[in-house]
C-alpha cells in the first residue's frame, strides 16, 4: 500500500504509540520487506544529503563546462558560419576527445569511489516481517521499528515504543551538552522540541540504554532535515584544496592578461581576425591546466583504491591530500598501540589480598548490564568461572562519561543490593565505608589513604584499575540520586598489553615526520608504563586536570611538547586537536568511541575503524578495516604517493606547457603567419595530456613519502619560472633554427616546431616527475608506454593523411636532426637545472 510520509505537524508525540502506528499504516512486528521497498520509492533514500551519484551523460556533458571551452565551441560554430567548415570541424573533434578522455578517466574514479564506500556503510537494527535485520540508514523508511543501544545514530524521528535507562546527546539541536534522558510516553502536543522527552530525533546518537522506535519522519522531512541548512556548513577546504584555488587564481590571471594582449597585438598587425580570436582561445587551453580536475580526482580515487588494499577505507576523497600532510596523530591506547585483548589480572580486597567477593560482585555488575558492551565488562565476564546464581536486576543505572561508573541494582541470595563498578576516583566519590574483612565494616576515612597508594601503586605498574562498591537497598527502585554511602568493597586490576610490533612502528611514523600523541582516559601513571613499554622513555604527560587549569594560549604551547594526554575529559579530546591545529599542524585523530565525534570533526584527517560505534565512523574521514597502527602507516605513505602524483602534473604544467605557450605568443608578434594553427595548438594539447593522464599509476620516489608535504605556492612560482624560462630558450633556439638555418617557410616552420614542443613536452614530463636524474628513477609502465606512443605518432604523422588535415608538411631529415639535438639539448639543461634548483631554492 503507498503512503506519503507521516506528517510531523500532527505532533506525533502527543498520541500513543496505537495512534502512530494507525496513522503510518504499521505494526508493532514491522514492515514487510515489499512494503518497506514501496515506501521507500515513494519517500526516496534517508539522507539530507544532496545525492552525489552523476549519471553518464551529465558527467560526459560537465567535461564542456569550462569557459575556454565554451568559447572554443562558439568560436567552432562562428568558423561554420564563415564558411571555414573543415577547420571548425578539426577543432570539434579534438574537444571532443579530449572530453572523452576526462569523462573516461573521471567515470572509472567515480565507480571505484561509491564501491569503496559500500564497504564502510553505517547500519541499523530492523524489524522487518517481526524478524531483526540490518540494513544501511539510507533504506529506513516511515514506520520501521528501529531497535537503538549504545553508540547508534538515530535513523530519523521516530516515537518511543520502549525504552530501558535511554539516554541521548541531541546537542546538535539543543546546543545541550549533556545526554537527555528519554522514556516511553506521551507528551503535550505544544512542547517544544526540548521537551519532547519520548521522541528521538535523526542526527542525534545514543549515549547509554537501549530503545524500540517507530520512525515517523525520515531524510528532509526531519527536524534536522529542516534546519539543515542552518546546521549543515559547508566541509572546510583542506590545505591542498586552498593550494589548487590559488594555483588556479595564479594561472587564470596570467592567461587572461597574455591572451589580451596576445589578441590585440595580432590584429594590430593585420593579422585575420577570426584567426587570431581562434589562436588566442587555443593558447589559453595550452596555458590552462584544464586536466587539473580530472587528474586529481584520477590520483584520488587510484590512492583511495590502493589505501583499500591496505585495509584503508577513503569516505571523502580530499582527506587523501591531508593524510599524506599530517605530521602529529593523536590516537587512544587501546587496540592501536596496546593488542585490544583486555585481560583481568586479579580481584583485590581493601587488603591487597585476592577477594573472591570484589569478582563475584564485579562480575555481577559487567554481565547483568545492559548498556554499551565494552572489552572491560568483557573480560570480567570471560575470567569468571565460578557456578552462576540466577539473578534478577531490577534497575540499572548505565555508564557516563560524567559520573564514569555503571551501577546495578540485583535480587540475589535473597536480598536487594546495588552494585556499582568504574573509575577509582569516581568510586570513592559515592563512599562512606570500606569492607576490611567478612562482615568487617570500617569508615573509609580510616583506610582511605591506603587505598589510594594501593591504587597508584598498581596503576604505576600499568594495570587499569577500576574500583567497586556495594549497598544493601530495599525493593525501591535505586537512582543516580541513591549512589552514596556505599561500601567499598576492592579493585579489579586489568591489563592490555602493547603489540609486538607498536614499538616499531611508532619509531617509523616518527622518521616519516609523524609524532604520536597518546589521548587516554586512563590515569597518568598507567600511560606513562604503557609509554616507557614503548620505548618513550621521557614522556611528557599533561593531565585532564591540568588542562582545565590552564590558559588557552599556554596550553597551545604546552600540547606541542606533550607526548601523552591522561584522565581527559571527552570534551577536552577535541580541544586538545584544536590546540594542535592552531599551532600549525596538520592533525589526525584517531577515535572509535560515543565520545570521540566532535574530535574527529575537529582534526583535518578524522580516523575510525570499521568496529567502531557507528557515531564515530560517520564522523571519521577515513576508516580503517583493521585498527592497526602499520595499517595507518599504509595509509600515509599512500596518501603521500597521491600527493606526489599530482604534484608531477602541476610541475609539468608549470614548465613545458607553459614555457612552449608563452613562446608561441612571443614568436606571433614578429613572424609573418602564427607559429602554429588553431587546431595545431590544440592537437599538441591532447597529445600532451594523454600521458599525463598516466601519472595516477606512476611510481614515486622514496624521497617525495619520506616527509609530509604541503602545497607551496612560491614554491611552484619559483618552479614555473626557472623551468618555463628554460623551455622557452629551447623554444626561440628552435624558432633561429627552422627561420635562418633551415629556411622554413610556414608550413615546414609549424611542422618542425609541432614535433619539437610535443617531444619536448612529452619528454620533460620524465625528468620533472623525480628529483632524482631521470635515468635512475624510471616511469611506471603505463606513464612509459603512453610517452612513446605520443613520440611515435608525433614522428610519423607529417606522413599521414592527417597532415593535410592538420596543415603539416612532409619534414626533410636534415629538420628531424636538428630537433633531435635541440629536444636532447633541452632534457640535458633541465636535468642539470633540476640538480641546481631543489639544492638552492627547494624550501627547507
Amino acid at each position: 500500500m503507498n503512503v506519503s510520509p507521516y506528517k510531523t505537524t500532527q505532533s506525533f508525540w502527543s498520541l500513543n504509540s496505537d495512534e502512530v502506528f494507525l496513522a503510518l499504516q504499521s505494526m508493532k512486528n514491522g514492515l514487510s520487506d515489499a512494503e518497506a521497498a514501496m515506501r521507500l520509492k515513494i519517500n526516496g533514500p534517508n539522507t539530507i544529503k544532496q545525492s552525489s551519484k552523476v549519471s553518464g551523460l551529465l558527467l560526459f556533458l560537465l567535461q564542456f563546462k569550462s569557459p575556454l571551452t565554451i568559447l572554443l565551441m562558439l568560436a567552432v560554430i562562428l568558423s561554420i558560419i564563415l564558411g571555414d567548415n573543415t577547420d571548425a570541424v578539426i577543432i570539434f573533434i579534438i574537444i571532443f576527445l579530449s572530453s572523452i578522455l576526462g569523462f573516461w578517466q573521471e567515470k572509472g574514479a567515480a565507480n571505484a569511489v561509491a564501491q569503496l564506500l559500500k564497504m564502510v556503510q553505517i547500519k541499523c537494527s530492523v524489524l522487518r516481517n517481526d524478524v531483526t535485520k540490518e540494513i544501511p540508514v539510507e533504506e529506513v523508511v516511515p514506520g520501521d521499528i528501529v531497535l537503538l543501544s549504545a553508540g547508534d545514530i538515530v535513523p530519523g524521528d521516530g516515537l518511543l515504543i520502549e525504552s530501558k535507562e535511554l539516554y541521548a546527546d541531541e546537542a546538535a539541536f539543543t546546543g545541550e551538552t549533556f545526554p537527555v534522558e528519554k522514556n516511553a510516553g506521551i507528551v503535550s502536543a505544544e512542547a517544544s522540541l526540548s521537551q519532547r522527552s519520548n521522541t528521538v530525533f535523526m542526527g542525534s546518537h545514543i549515549i547509554s540504554g537501549t530503545a524500540k522506535v517507530v520512525v515517523v519522519a525520515t531524510g528532509k522531512q526531519t527536524e534536522f532535515g529542516k534546519i539543515s541548512a542552518r546546521l549543515l556548513t559547508k566541509i572546510p577546504e583542506t590545505d591542498f584544496e586552498k593550494g589548487i584555488r590559488h594555483f588556479g587564481y595564479m594561472l587564470m590571471e596570467i592567461t587572461l592578461v597574455l591572451v589580451v594582449i596576445i589578441f590585440a597585438v595580432n590584429v594590430l598587425l593585420h593579422k585575420p581576425v577570426l584567426d587570431s580570436f581562434l589562436f588566442s582561445l587555443a593558447l589559453a587551453v595550452g596555458l590552462t591546466p584544464q586536466l587539473l580536475p580530472a587528474i586529481i580526482t584520477i590520483n584520488l580515487s587510484k590512492g583511495a583504491s590502493s589505501m583499500a588494499r591496505k585495509k584503508v577505507i577513503v569516505k571523502r576523497l580530499s582527506s587523501i591530500e591531508n593524510f599524506g600532510s599530517m605530521n602529529i596523530l593523536c590516537s587512544d591506547k587501546t587496540g592501536t598501540i596496546t593488542a585490544g585483548k583486555v585481560n583481568v589480572k586479579d580481584a583485590l580486597g581493601i587488603d591487597g589480598n585476592r577477594s573472591d567477593k570484589t569478582m563475584y560482585y564485579a562480575w555481577l555488575n559487567a554481565s547483568l548490564q545492559k548498556g554499551f558492551h565494552n572489552p572491560l565488562d568483557e573480560a570480567i565476564c570471560n575470567s569468571y568461572n565460578e557456578k552462576k546464581p540466577t539473578a534478577q536486576v531490577q534497575t540499572e543505572i548505565p555508564y557516563d562519561f560524567i559520573r564514569k561508573r555503571l551501577t546495578i541494582q540485583v535480587a540475589v541470595d535473597g536480598k536487594m543490593m546495588a552494585i556499582t563498578k568504574g573509575a577509582f576516583n569516581n568510586i570513592m566519590e559515592v563512599c562512606s565505608f570500606a569492607e576490611t574483612g567478612p562482615c568487617e565494616i570500617v569508615a573509609l576515612s580510616s583506610v582511605k589513604t591506603g587505598l589510594i597508594k594501593q591504587y597508584e601503586n598498581l596503576s604505576a605498574d600499568g594495570y587499569r584499575t577500576l574500583g567497586v562498591a556495594y549497598k544493601n537497598t530495599d525493593n525501591r527502585d535505586f537512582t543516580k540520586q541513591d549512589e552514596n554511602e556505599m561500601t567499598f568493597a576492592g579493585f579489579i586490576t586489568l591489563y592490555d598489553p602493547p603489540k609486538n610490533e607498536a614499538k616499531q612502528t611508532i619509531e617509523n611514523l616518527r622518521k616519516a615526520g609523524v609524532s604520536l600523541k597518546i589521548i587516554t582516559g586512563d590515569n597518568a601513571l598507567v600511560a606513562k608504563n604503557l609509554a616507557q613499554q614503548i620505548g618513550m622513555n621521557d614522556a611528557i604527560v599533561i593531565t585532564g586536570s591540568q588542562i582545565r587549569q590552564m590558559s588557552d594560549a599556554a596550553f597551545i604551547q604546552q600540547a606541542q611538547t606533550a607526548h601523552i594526554f591522561a584522565e581527559v575529559e571527552p570534551n577536552q579530546k577535541e580541544k586538545i586537536i584544536l590546540a594542535l591545529k592552531k599551532a600549525g599542524n596538520v592533525v589526525g585523530f584517531m577515535g572509535d568511541g560515543i565520545n570521540d565525534a566532535p574530535a574527529l570533526h575537529a582534526a583535518d584527517v578524522g580516523i575510525s575503524v570499521d568496529t567502531a560505534v557507528d557515531v564515530a565512523k560517520e564522523a571519521a574521514d577515513i576508516v580503517l578495516l583493521n585498527q592497526d597502527l602499520q595499517v595507518l602507516e599504509a595509509g600515509i605513505l599512500e596518501g603521500r604517493k597521491t600527493f606526489a602524483n599530482t604534484m608531477k602534473y602541476v610541475f609539468m604544467a608549470t614548465s613545458a606547457n607553459f614555457g612552449n605557450m608563452f613562446s608561441m605568443a612571443g614568436a606571433s608578434l614578429f613572424l609573418p603567419f602564427l607559429p602554429l594553427l588553431p587546431k595545431q595548438i590544440l592537437l599538441t594539447n591532447l597529445l600532451t595530456d594523454f600521458p599525463e593522464m598516466a601519472i595516477a599509476s606512476d611510481t614515486v620516489d622514496t624521497e617525495s613519502i619520506a616527509t609530509p608535504h604541503k602545497w607551496d605556492i612560491r614554491f611552484i612560482k619559483r618552479f614555473m619560472i626557472v623551468f618555463g624560462l628554460i623551455s622557452s630558450v629551447f623554444d626561440y633556439l628552435t624558432f633561429g633554427v627552422l627561420i635562418y638555418y633551415l629556411k622554413a617557410g610556414e608550413k615546414l616552420f609549424q611542422t618542425g616546431w609541432f614535433l619539437e614542443s610535443v617531444i619536448s613536452a612529452t619528454l620533460i614530463v620524465l625528468v620533472v616527475r623525480t628529483r632524482l636524474p631521470f635515468f635512475k628513477s624510471l616511469p611506471g609502465k603505463y606513464l612509459t608506454v603512453a610517452t612513446l606512443l605520443v613520440v611515435a605518432f608525433v614522428l610519423v604523422m607529417p606522413f599521414t593523411p592527417l597532415a593535410n588535415l592538420f596543415g603539416f608538411a612532409e619534414l626533410p631529415p636534415v629538420f628531424y636532426l636538428w630537433m633531435a639535438g635541440i629536444v636532447t639539448c633541452y632534457i640535458i639543461t633541465a636535468e642539470l637545472a633540476k640538480k641546481w634548483f631543489y639544492k638552492r631554492l627547494m624550501p627547507h
